[in-house]
C-alpha cells in the first residue's frame, strides 16, 4: 500500500511530461502508434535512467490507478509505467500495448492487489 502511495505523492508534486501524445508513432517503430499520452515524470529517475514512465488517461482525477511491471529482453532492462488518470477500459489498452504491441513482458498491478 505504501507503494502506491508514494507513486501518488510523486505524481501530485510533480511534472508529467508527454513526450509521445496519443495517436502518434513510436519514434523507433513507425507502424506502432501510442494510444494513449505516454510520457514521464520530471525529475524522477526509472530503471532505465530516464525519469519514471507514465500513461495517462481520459479521467481526470483517478490519479495514480494501477503499475504495468516490465521486462523488455531486446534493451535487457526491467522497469514501471505508471497509469495516471485511465479509465478500467484504458488500462486494459496500455497493458495490451506493452505486451501485445510492443512485445515485452508485462504484468498489471493496482493498488490493494497483493
Amino acid at each position: 500500500m505504501r507503494f502506491f502511495a508514494a507513486l501518488a505523492d510523486l505524481v501530485r508534486h510533480g511534472e508529467i511530461v508527454v513526450d509521445r501524445p496519443r495517436g502518434r508513432p513510436h519514434p523507433r517503430i513507425p507502424d506502432v502508434v501510442y494510444p494513449l499520452d505516454y510520457g514521464y515524470l520530471a525529475g524522477t529517475i526509472g530503471g532505465d535512467g530516464g525519469g519514471i514512465d507514465v500513461f495517462v488517461g481520459s479521467a481526470a482525477g483517478a490519479g495514480v490507478v494501477g503499475v504495468l511491471l516490465t521486462a523488455d529482453l531486446a534493451k535487457r532492462d526491467a522497469e514501471i509505467k505508471v497509469l495516471v488518470d485511465c479509465s478500467p477500459e484504458e488500462v486494459e489498452i496500455a497493458r495490451e500495448f506493452v505486451t501485445g504491441v510492443l512485445g515485452i513482458g508485462g504484468h498489471l498491478v493496482r493498488p490493494g492487489e497483493p
